[in-house]
């Protein structure tokens, strides 16, 4: 298929790729124009190859390193000089290795300057990062790396790198990380965008990852309109061609998330609850047909929660929850006051029944802290987080619930069962 009959496919929705689908991942090395190809898969890369050299608009994972470097050594065997990361997400820049290992000088990679930060955070948190990564994308025997390829060259603000008789023009941003990179080559007209813009609504409030950045990710989208680029290939999806689309994809972008910022700080300012906050914020609802902008990778009350920590801190507004009790503890004594974890659990299945997840959620949460032995109390823990996950629509969501019903099923399998 044409590229931009596939990019065309793709901005219709009659074909979906995106950052929670690869829609052409399997493909190799697709030619954008002369000496520009772009290899699709989870954390695209871009090649440059002119005046004998090999450049590189990030890496992409651990997991296709070898898959990768095979299939842009079938489309050029020239050296690579260069790299780039678009930030220092692993997807992204994990895979240098193959190339590192190849005879002659060894290639030179240009980060922002607090990508090395991450990595050492990284390296701090590995445990905790193979948790909530194996949680979130179903990945029981993923193991979060803790050696990295650091950068050789780093800047703060912006830089202009020109190597093979080509310009790249880079700035920093801030959006989902603080350390992104975004690119603009004016021999090609070309934004490179990183991870700032994703196929579907930003990535911008995920539950189980760091401090995202809502209002400078609307600044970066903005800036990046302005330059009124001819073709944008983001670092997940399809690229974009045309002046017009590329604005469009852009500023719609900043609209639906600048109304969050928005509704949320002016909940946030006049003193209200986070748990009244949180369900009130309403993305624009005229965008909400735009393929770009749905959420089936993060999602709106997500974003909010996100935009709370940044300006409320943690603290959401009820002073039960400043220091509240241990959530078994709070269990046991609501089940003494229900008759015991089993009526909970008998509220979880009813409330369940007539689509009241959200509540079955925290009954059948209950029901199992207060008894944690008990099978019969995971067997409803299990089926509400399964109906869970089947109802919603994002990435983040259904991996936490699918996850939590697995767990009650093993408990469920190995636990006690209460006398008749």
């Amino acid at each position: 298929m044409d590229i931009r009959d596939y990019a065309d496919k793709v901005w219709r929705g009659a074909m979906e790729d995106n950052i929670a689908h690869a829609g052409m991942g399997g493909s190799g090395v697709v030619e954008i124009a002369d000496g520009l190809g772009w290899q699709p898969g989870f954390g695209n890369a871009i090649a440059f190859r002119n005046a004998g050299e090999l450049i590189l608009f990030d890496t992409g994972n651990a997991i296709a390193a070898d898959r990768l470097h095979s299939r842009i050594r079938e489309w050029t065997t020239d050296p690579l000089t260069t790299a780039f990361y678009s930030h220092g997400h692993i997807d992204h820049v994990m895979g240098m290795a193959p190339f590192d290992a190849e005879e002659g000088a060894r290639p030179q990679v240009v980060a922002h300057e607090l990508v090395r930060d991450r990595f050492d955070r990284y390296v701090l948190t590995a445990g905790y990062n193979s948790v909530i990564n194996q949680r979130q994308f179903q990945l029981p025997e993923l193991r979060w790396p803790t050696e990295y390829r650091h950068p050789d060259v780093t800047y703060r603000d912006a830089m202009t790198v020109s190597r093979a008789e080509l310009t790249f023009e880079l700035f920093h941003a801030k959006g989902e990380t603080d350390d992104a990179t975004v690119a603009y080559v004016p021999e090609y007209r070309l934004l490179l965008p990183g991870d700032l813009f994703i196929w579907l609504a930003p990535n911008c409030g995920n539950p189980q990852k760091v401090q995202r950045y809502p209002r400078e990710w609307v600044q970066a989208l903005r800036r990046m309109a302005a330059l009124d680029a001819e073709i944008m290939l983001p670092s997940h999806g399809a690229p974009i061609f045309g002046a017009d689309r590329i604005a469009q994809a852009l500023l719609e972008t900043a609209e639906w998330l600048e109304s969050i910022v928005e509704q949320t700080l002016a909940m946030l300012n006049e003193g209200r609850r986070l748990d009244d906050v949180v369900l009130a914020v309403v993305p624009p609802r005229h965008l909400a047909d735009r393929v770009y902008l749905q959420a089936k990778y993060d999602e709106p009350e997500f974003v909010v929660r996100n935009l709370w920590r940044m300006y409320g801190g943690w603290y959401d507004g009820n002073p039960a929850h400043l220091k509240p009790a241990r959530d078994a503890d709070l269990a046991r004594a609501v089940a003494d006051l229900a008759g015991g974890a089993l009526r909970i659990a008998d509220a979880a299945r009813r409330a369940a029944a007539t689509g009241d997840l959200r509540v079955a959620a925290h009954l059948a949460e209950m029901a199992v802290q207060a008894d944690p032995g008990d099978a019969s109390l995971h067997e409803v823990r299990a089926e509400v987080y399964a109906a869970r996950a089947e109802a919603e629509s994002s990435l983040m969501a259904t991996g936490i619930y699918s996850w939590a019903a697995a767990e009650s099923r093993r408990a469920a399998d190995q636990g006690e069962r209460p006398s008749p």
